[in-house]
């Protein structure tokens, strides 16, 4: 037992001492190498398995995938902890190429307008096949490009704000209070005082009536601006919504 006792303490105290570089000599190595501690070898037979590499990279897939699709969803924002500051000229002009044409998310949410218009069966004069599906994708393009396009010159010229901000609230209700109301009002250019949202709606009722050009008869110009400004009060709310709770959202799915 002593002997032991000794031998233990000494590869203790010899595991705490610093690295010693190993002396050189002049002949040729005597070829073999110090074997693996129990745990190193472990890890070595685990990272060279191929079942444990395909699943921790299906893992860091699945995580990057919805950590993609929630930052995807909440587009341009400012987070509760910053102070709200008007944006430059370059700013919006960065803002709006990169909500209209020059991310993703910019025809993702497109494809999933067009595909509830394809399951209605609006309009009805188009096929349910791929092609219907081409000329709904098409016209909700077309009718989102003209919306945004004038909202932001509306935005621009009035000084408003164009991107949501997180509520500095707590609570369930009046976060989502707080999500609502900003899609009717945004703050003019001192990032104080609230305004209706007047270039928001009216570039989407402007965007509806430019879309009466290519869709089919019957053609009311006027009815089909009034529904695209009844639509962006459902899809503004439900953008906020995700935008302000879209750190709850990353956590539930289990993403830091």
């Amino acid at each position: 037992m002593a002997c032991l006792f000794g031998v233990l303490g000494f590869g203790r105290a010899w595991a705490q001492e610093p690295a010693q570089t190993p002396p050189q000599n002049s002949g040729q190595g005597t070829g073999k190498e110090l074997p693996d501690a129990a745990g190193e070898s472990k890890k070595k037979e685990q990272s060279a398995n191929p079942v444990v590499m395909t699943r921790d990279a299906a893992t860091a897939g699945l995580k990057k995938a919805r950590d993609w699709e929630s930052g995807r969803i909440a587009g341009e924002y400012m987070g509760r902890n910053r102070p709200l500051v008007s944006p430059t000229r370059e700013q919006r002009e960065e803002i709006y190429l990169r909500e209209t044409l020059t991310t993703p998310e910019a025809y993702i949410k497109r494809m999933f307008a067009a595909a509830i218009d394809q399951a209605r069966g609006v309009p009805y004069q188009w096929d349910d096949g791929w092609t219907g599906y081409a000329e709904r994708f098409a016209s909700r393009e077309g009718q989102f490009i003209s919306a945004n396009s004038l909202a932001a010159l509306g935005n621009a010229k009035l000084g408003y704000e164009v991107r949501y901000d997180q509520c500095k609230c707590q609570g369930l209700w009046r976060r989502t209070r707080h999500a609502f109301v900003r899609n009717l009002v945004t703050y003019d250019r001192s990032e104080e005082h609230l305004r209706p949202q007047w270039a928001l709606y009216g570039g989407a009722f402007g965007g509806g009536m430019i879309s009466t050009a290519w869709k089919p008869s019957p053609k009311n110009a006027f009815t089909n601006g009034g529904r695209a400004a009844a639509e962006q009060v459902g899809w503004g709310t439900l953008l906020n919504f995700f935008t302000e709770f879209s750190w709850e959202i990353n956590r539930k799915q289990g993403v830091k």
